[in-house]
């Protein structure tokens, strides 16, 4: 099934509000409840839920735990991957610290940093360890995701060790634009991009 980023985007939070509603005991959710609570146009969430393959019925709604299932699915979130983190600084290790990512089926399995103090530790419950040893760890581990919140100096350097040791994404939370094989998915996070459009947005409504 090909979707645009944008949709992809909104899946997670459509299983988060999927997940509120089980936990409350509901059977069924309808595309306008969940417009209404997610903020997001009526049309763009019923033409979501239609490309999920999922059938609603008129006055009732979908059932919830058929949508959790292929919204699971669609996002990876019933898979068991594994990530490596490099730089557990504030931002790694608010992070490492993130119980959301086990719900979306990822396992932060080892933490990585080039300062002594940060290192043979126990952080939120991974280990951590010097960056020399990255290459290494991440063949005997197998983990499939480099997440990358080193200093922009060191970032292609260490995403070429996550390479190295087989990772077939990275998650790069630095400023760098990263160069890698081609068969390496990066996906870059900028924060300063983030803000500028957050920004815009505020000062639209000021006017």
């Amino acid at each position: 099934m090909k979707m645009s980023t944008r949709m992809l985007q909104r899946l997670p939070l459509y299983l988060r509000a999927l997940r509120g509603l089980e936990r409350e005991g509901r059977q069924y959710a309808s595309g306008a409840g969940l417009a209404i609570t997610l903020g997001f146009d009526p049309i763009v969430v019923r033409k979501d839920l239609a490309k999920t393959g999922v059938r609603g019925t008129p006055r009732v709604g979908f059932p919830i735990p058929q949508l959790i299932t292929v919204i699971e699915r669609l996002t990876g979130a019933d898979a068991d991957m594994t990530a490596v983190l490099a730089g557990v600084g504030k931002l790694g290790s608010a992070l490492l610290s993130y119980p959301g990512f086990r719900k979306q089926g990822l396992t932060i399995v080892a933490g990585f940093d080039a300062v002594p103090e940060r290192c043979n530790i126990i952080l939120s419950g991974t280990p951590v360890f010097p960056v020399n040893a990255l290459t290494e760890t991440v063949l005997r581990l197998g983990a499939t995701l480099g997440i990358l919140t080193v200093p922009a100096d060191r970032a292609q350097r260490v995403a070429e060790q996550m390479v190295a040791g087989g990772v077939r994404a990275i998650w790069n939370f630095t400023p760098v634009q990263l160069d890698v094989p081609e068969t390496v998915l990066v996906q870059r996070e900028d924060l300063a991009v983030s803000l500028a459009v957050l920004l815009h947005r505020i000062r639209e409504r000021e006017v």
